[in-house]
């Protein structure tokens, strides 16, 4: 088993860190990644207090690979840290971003990760469209199209040093609207949305939505990612067809490369013919959960 601590890969070394909040979580680590405490801290702003204190407090390795997981990375991936840092050995060193994300139907039946949200956190629209104006002025969060390349779910990606300072920069512009509380964005950012049996300030979906934000609008970031397909769905009603989820993603691919709006317009048709025939089976109506 190779040591929690940094360990080399290439030329460059891995760093992962796993989060822990609690006595319970804290037992659920992977002892192959170094841990993390979250514990009696901000809540509010589940991973991104620890990862924002560890940055801001550390001075970044250039050669250095550097992830931040949840303590149900396992749980959610089926990936263990040996798993991980096999397939980072892979890795080219001019890589910058390296994704381990599930999930892979809830990327590609959605354009972008900003509808994803909406579709499943209600009344979130909002915030996403102040947020997305806020930081990255003409993008349109409605109509931007994102493939597995920037689709990327519960922070799930080791980056280099260069990444994680402008990710960190970027959030904090978000951090610092949130914290201060005075304006109408900080009152979105703030509100509760629904999340699983309960609810979870808005701010954290849109922070784990900036990585996806930066890989799709700085083209110059080079990424990787673990194949989505050998990692869990999110159990959806399109979750059993990955023949159709992987047109989806060719055809968004296509748009983008294009810049040809035929290839939405397909993507729509397969969408709508795919929900029609997955709600048929599970008898439902409407909804993708």
């Amino acid at each position: 088993m190779h040591p929690p601590s940094s360990t080399p890969t290439g030329q460059r070394r891995i760093e992962i860190r796993q989060i822990f909040y609690s006595e319970a979580t804290r037992q659920q680590l992977d002892p192959g990644f170094i841990p993390l405490d979250n514990c009696n801290q901000r809540p509010d702003w589940r991973e991104y207090w620890p990862i924002r204190g560890f940055l801001q407090q550390h001075t970044l390795d250039e050669n250095t690979l550097y992830g931040f997981f949840s303590p149900k990375f396992g749980q959610k991936t089926t990936l263990t840290s040996a798993a991980v840092r096999e397939f980072l050995a892979t890795v080219p060193r001019d890589i910058d971003v390296v994704g381990f994300s599930p999930f892979f139907d809830q990327g590609a039946v959605h354009l972008n990760t900003f509808e994803q949200a909406a579709t499943n956190h209600g009344n979130s629209w909002p915030v996403f469209e102040q947020a997305v104006a806020f930081v990255a002025p003409g993008l349109d969060p409605h109509n931007v199209v994102m493939d597995s390349r920037h689709s990327i779910f519960c922070n799930y990606f080791v980056a280099t040093a260069a990444f994680w300072r402008r990710w960190l920069a970027v959030n904090e512009v978000l951090f610092s609207v949130a914290e201060a509380g005075t304006s109408a964005l900080a009152q979105l950012l703030n509100a509760p949305l629904p999340y699983a049996n309960g609810f979870v300030p808005a701010k954290v979906f849109v922070q784990e939505r900036v990585v996806s934000l930066l890989l799709l609008g700085e083209r110059h970031w080079r990424t990787r990612h673990f194949d989505p397909l050998r990692l869990p769905m999110s159990g959806s009603i399109v979750s059993p067809y990955p023949a159709d989820l992987l047109v989806l993603d060719a055809l968004k691919t296509a748009a983008i490369e294009t810049g040809h709006d035929n290839y939405l317009k397909l993507f729509q048709q397969v969408r709508n013919t795919l929900l029609d025939t997955a709600r048929r089976a599970n008898g439902m109506q409407a909804g993708l959960s």
